[in-house]
C-alpha cells in the first residue's frame, strides 16, 4: 500500500506512522530523514541539497521531489510506503504525482488525522523537558513523580521555547494555511481518510486501519 499522511504538530502523526508501518510491513519515508540520509551518502540530490542547506536556504521544490523519487525507487519501497512531512503545498503534491505517474505508481490514501486546535493548544504547552536527559513529561498526560523534576535522573523540567501557547499557536497558524488547500486537493481525489485524533492512541490506530481496509 502507498500512503501519505498528515497531522497537525502535537496531533501523534509520528506515533500512528510507526503503527501503520509495522502493521501493514511497508517503509516510512520521513522527509526530515531522508534529507539526512542523502546529504550524509552525497547523492547527486543531496549534495543540491546541502547547497541550499549551508546557506540556510529553503530547498526548491524540484530537489525534494527529486530526494522522493530516489528514495521511492529503492528495494525496500517496492512493497508499499508512507510518505510523512510531505508534500507540504500543491505546488509540491502536483509535482509527486508527476513523478508518481512516471514511475508507474500510484497513492492509494491519505491519513489525515484531525485534533481541534484547543486541544492540540494543550497537548503541547502543557509538555516539559528534562535538561539533563531530555525525558519528556506533560503537566497534564504524564506528570513527574515531583514537581518540575525528572523521575529518571532528577534533573530541571522545564518548558521548551517552541511549546509556549504564542509559538504553538503560529505554527497551527502556518499549518492550516499550508494543508487546507491539500487536503482539498486529496478529497477531490477521493483520497483522503479524515480519522479523529482526539481519542486514544490505540483507537486512533484502529480507526485508520479500519479505513485502509
Amino acid at each position: 500500500m502507498n500512503l501519505l499522511i498528515m497531522g497537525p504538530p502535537g496531533g501523534g502523526k509520528g506515533t500512528q506512522a510507526e503503527v501503520i508501518v509495522k502493521e501493514l510491513g511497508i517503509t516510512h519515508i520521513s522527509t526530515g530523514d531522508m534529507f539526512r540520509e542523502a546529504v550524509k551518502a552525497g547523492t547527486e540530490m543531496g549534495k543540491k541539497a546541502k547547497e541550499y542547506m549551508d546557506k540556510g536556504a529553503l530547498v526548491p521544490d524540484e530537489v525534494v521531489v527529486g530526494m522522493v523519487k530516489d528514495r521511492l525507487s529503492q528495494p525496500d519501497c517496492a512493497k508499499g510506503f508512507l510518505l510523512d512531512g510531505f508534500p507540504r503545498t500543491v505546488a509540491q503534491a502536483e509535482a509527486l504525482d508527476a513523478t508518481l505517474k512516471e514511475m508507474g505508481i500510484k497513492l492509494d490514501a491519505v491519513i489525515n488525522i484531525a485534533v481541534p486546535r484547543e486541544k492540540i493548544v494543550q497537548r503541547l504547552t502543557g509538555r516539559r523537558v528534562c535538561r539533563q536527559c531530555g525525558a519528556t513529561y506533560h503537566i497534564l498526560y504524564k506528570k513527574p513523580q515531583v514537581e518540575g523534576k525528572c523521575d529518571k535522573c532528577g534533573g530541571e523540567l522545564y518548558q521548551r521555547s517552541d511549546d509556549t501557547e504564542a509559538t504553538v499557536n503560529e505554527r497551527l497558524d502556518v499549518y492550516e494555511a499550508q494543508t487546507q488547500p491539500l487536503i482539498e486537493y486529496y478529497s477531490k481525489q477521493g483520497l483522503i481518510k479524515n480519522i479523529n485524533g482526539d481519542q486514544d492512541i490505540s483507537k486512533v490506530s484502529e480507526d485508520i486501519l479500519a479505513a485502509l481496509k
